[in-house]
């Protein structure tokens, strides 16, 4: 079945036994596993994990129903993941669903699919199943995201706190979560006792995270630049800037990229497609599309997408894995001029 935010934290707060699979799709990796976070904290800190491959499921599509029918190996909760779901899944997530009976959660995350993929057309159409499509909220959304996240953890925002959390995170719910969480530990804040969240709270404890800074970071890799990169990114990780939302924020540069340079290949012009580009990265796109090749804003995607993803995992190597992965675009734009 389709469902809205409500609906999900409802589900999974409940720990709704009659929803066997969890579909996260869309480009908002980040906001799919602080989703994920979400149904690992409901099922309890004891609770085993099972991450299973999605190549994996390809050769062996019964696994999925296997692991979810399975009682953990100490007789707790238990939980499967699959992250970078695609296609390959269908099997294993039919097999899932029509199954006898499936204890455990399953969750997939699946950035890369689009609505009229089959995987999630079945989720659609499984009572079994909540699908939820993940897209990286702007504006209005952002906001209203800030004081929802900001309302679970006993804060009430007022004045711009909503519109600075979410200028400051880009969007990205995985660190609009963490910065809330420091703000009420910093206000002794929680859903029993609510505290107001001010400017002087923000300016106290909230992240800086230096939008010039990381716009700098993420031109000189759009623009083919390793060397101003590496500066750049020293400085940001000087400032303690997490390397989330400058992952994200160029991610979103090359979708917007690959999206003008499909219409460049299809005839139209630069100067043309440049023309609803933001102003102040107008010159640079325009450049970008000169040299960036389709093919080669696609594994540039993948490339961030995959950086981020290996972020979230256990003992990842973190900024460093980020940083290698921002300087390897840049590297891959400088080839292509």
């Amino acid at each position: 079945m389709k469902a809205n935010a409500n609906q999900l934290r409802g589900a999974i707060d409940a720990a709704n036994p009659d929803i066997r699979f969890y579909l996260f799709h869309g480009p908002d990796e980040a906001g799919a596993q602080e989703w994920a976070l979400r149904l690992a904290r409901v099922m309890g800190p004891e609770a085993e994990r099972v991450d299973i491959e999605p190549s994996s499921l390809k050769s062996n599509p019964g696994r999925l129903a296997d692991e979810a029918a399975s009682m953990s190996l100490f007789g707790g909760a238990r939980h499967i993941r699959i992250a970078g779901a695609g296609e390959e899944c269908l099997e294993a997530a039919t097999l899932l669903l029509d199954g006898e009976r499936a204890g455990n959660p399953v969750v997939a995350i699946a950035p890369s699919l689009k609505s009229s993929a089959k995987l999630v057309k079945l989720a659609l159409a499984s009572p079994r199943a909540m699908a939820f499509a993940c897209y990286v909220p702007e504006g209005a959304d952002a906001e209203k995201l800030a004081v929802a996240i900001a309302r679970e953890q006993g804060l009430r925002t007022t004045g711009d706190a909503a519109m600075r959390l979410a200028t400051a995170s880009g969007g990205d719910r995985a660190v609009m979560t963490r910065e809330l969480e420091k703000i009420a530990l910093y206000l002794d804040a929680a859903p029993d006792r609510p505290r107001e969240i001010d400017d002087a709270a923000l300016d106290a404890i909230g992240a800086d995270l230096g939008d010039a800074e990381m716009g700098r970071a993420i031109d000189a890799a759009i623009d083919g630049q390793p060397d101003a990169l590496g500066a750049e990114l020293a400085r940001l990780d000087e400032a303690g800037v997490s390397p989330i939302p400058v992952l994200r924020q160029l991610a979103r540069r090359l979708m917007t990229l690959a999206e003008l340079r499909a219409q460049v290949d299809a005839g139209a012009g630069v100067a043309q497609v440049s023309e609803g580009v933001f102003f102040r990265e107008k010159a640079i796109t325009a450049r970008a599309l000169r040299h960036w090749r389709s093919d080669r804003i696609a594994a540039a995607i993948d490339r961030i997408r995959l950086a981020e993803r290996g972020m979230m995992g256990s003992a990842s190597a973190g900024t460093v894995l980020a940083q290698s992965a921002i300087l390897a675009v840049a590297r891959m734009a400088a080839r292509q001029r």
